[in-house]
């Protein structure tokens, strides 16, 4: 299934024009999952990063220096950290290194998704 193509208000694509280069393939990969598993998913910027949401469920992803961290999926993320003990998480938090990502499949991913926005 293809991801729609929802353009993100500009102050989203100011914020994803400005990832590095590094980080940038990993952040487009996590964004194309998150819309492929909810395509009418709203995207806003909420504390200065995009944040994903459905109903009352939001899932935001942040660019840092190590890579990418995924926020607000806390107890909601369908078995994918259970998966993945090798990734450091904290509560509500999951940290994405691009090497770390590249061994993740998409279905993993658009699984965690799926679980976080979840109604």
């Amino acid at each position: 299934m293809k991801a729609m193509s929802i353009p993100v208000p500009q102050p989203v694509q100011d914020y994803i024009d400005g990832i590095p280069p590094e980080n940038r393939a990993l952040f487009d990969r996590i964004h194309r999952l998150i819309l492929q598993a909810h395509p009418g998913a709203e995207v806003t910027l909420s504390y200065n990063i995009p944040a994903y949401k459905v109903g009352h469920r939001r899932l935001s992803v942040g660019a840092w220096k190590h890579g990418i961290s995924v926020y607000g999926w806390r107890d909601r993320d369908g078995g994918f950290t259970a998966r993945h003990p090798e990734l450091v998480t904290s509560k509500g938090t999951i940290q994405l290194r691009p090497d770390d990502a590249a061994s993740i499949g998409d279905e993993d991913f658009l699984g965690l998704a799926r679980a976080a926005l979840a109604p």
